[in-house]
């Protein structure tokens, strides 16, 4: 390894360049990051936290989830620590990529039982994915009243779930509802049946193709304001029963636009890991709320810029403004195309920060993204202050260059 610099005792760790060598980086100080004193009240956000597979698991594509219960709940007690709210079991956590049903509802109760030890705000996905690709198949080739009725119990028994453990349900976008349902009015029965039955307020899912290409169409348009019409009349007629919806469309002006039509006290919480910083920050007239996957990577930033807002005043929001604003090159690396592999991100900056012993996710995901993207996204990280504890990221970094056979010239 390279020396550090003549008279630093900053770390240094040698990352490979565009020509296909290596030179020394020298690793920056971590942020001015500080946790709340008390409740985040200016926003209310949400982390949209993964899981930890255990190091010995059989973690290969298509086997069970066997979790490492002590870092992914301990990754989840951070976030609380930060003041930030869980959103648990969603896309991030390998939702319908690797993490089951039975998986996910056993980590909802416990991550129920967690919140409540420390008062920390809980939201849990509620869909559909227990429906088996051949159940769908025989419900897309059925009776359609008789599958948008099998996709309402589905729901129903997740709901049930969620509800039990005194979390706030998510009603996630189902692929099989995507694949069942004809037109809006299909959407709208589904929905409208799960909201007249609720006793407490959801939040509504409207993820974007772009995430999960199974959705395209969801709301039975491949318009987004023509989809938005059939969001916005179910909202009017169900208000009381809908906290917010998260929108993870990846387009700021639509999500201006939406937040603007939603009925009084709906919330609209970002899904949007582009640009959430103009978003959640927003303006004298409107803001955007936050449930966003790239908190869980950005926690002690994100945490900072929601306590800047707190004073509700211009200066408020210019430093919170600021302190997201340079987060942003490492949140549209983290979900650049394709955009569903950005949990490897998450998982990756976990690690190097030492949240959880080993690189590893729930069916090997890890390798999808190649040590290139992964060295940029070290460097944006510490460009950014997110590195911790350098010595230790930059140890587990020179770590994973070596196993990838990326090696300093003087070793080879």
């Amino acid at each position: 390894m390279s020396a550090p610099p003549a008279g630093t005792d900053r770390v240094v760790v040698d990352l490979p360049n565009v020509v296909g060598t290596t030179d020394p980086y020298v690793l920056g100080a971590p942020g001015p990051w500080t946790r709340p004193a008390g409740p985040l009240t200016a926003r209310r956000a949400f982390a949209a936290a993964h899981v930890v597979p255990l190091t010995t698991a059989d973690n290969t594509p298509g086997r069970p989830a066997e979790l490492d219960w002590d870092a992914t709940l301990g990754f989840r007690h951070m976030l609380w620590s930060y003041g930030l709210g869980v959103a648990e079991v969603m896309d991030t956590a390998q939702r319908g990529m690797g993490l089951d049903w039975d998986a996910a509802a056993y980590l909802i109760r416990r991550s129920a039982a967690e919140a409540r030890s420390v008062g920390g705000l809980l939201a849990c996905g509620a869909g559909t994915d227990h429906l088996t690709p051949g159940r769908v198949a025989e419900l897309v080739a059925g009776d359609r009243e008789a599958g948008l009725h099998a996709v309402t119990d589905a729901y129903r028994e997740q709901l049930g779930t969620v509800a039990a453990a005194g979390a706030t349900p998510v009603l996630m976008a189902s692929r099989a509802l995507t694949a069942v349902a004809r037109d809006a009015d299909d959407y709208l029965a589904v929905y409208s049946t799960l909201l007249s039955e609720v006793t407490e307020p959801v939040i509504l899912h409207w993820l974007g193709e772009v995430f999960d290409p199974a959705l395209a169409g969801y709301w039975g348009a491949g318009d987004p304001h023509t989809a938005a019409a059939t969001v916005l009349e179910l909202l009017r007629a169900h208000g009381g029963k809908v906290d917010g919806i998260k929108v993870s469309l990846l387009d700021a002006g639509f999500e201006v636009w939406l937040r603007d039509q939603l009925p009084a006290g709906v919330r609209l919480y970002s899904g949007d890991d582009f640009n959430y910083p103009e978003l959640v920050v927003g303006d004298d007239r409107s803001h955007s709320d936050a449930l966003l996957g790239v908190f869980a990577a950005i926690a002690p930033a994100a945490s900072t810029a929601l306590q800047a807002l707190e004073s509700g005043d211009e200066a408020g929001r210019a430093r919170a403004l600021e302190i997201l604003r340079s987060t942003e090159a490492l949140g549209r690396h983290m979900f650049e195309k394709p955009t569903p592999h950005y949990k490897v991100g998450i998982a990756f900056l976990s690690w190097l920060n030492g949240h959880q012993p080993g690189f590893q996710m729930v069916g090997g995901m890890q390798s999808a993204r190649s040590a290139r993207h992964l060295t940029t996204l070290f460097r944006l990280a510490d460009g950014a202050g997110l590195l911790l504890d350098p010595d230790r990221a930059a140890h587990r970094m020179r770590a994973f260059l070596e196993v990838a056979g990326i090696t300093p010239e003087e070793t080879r």
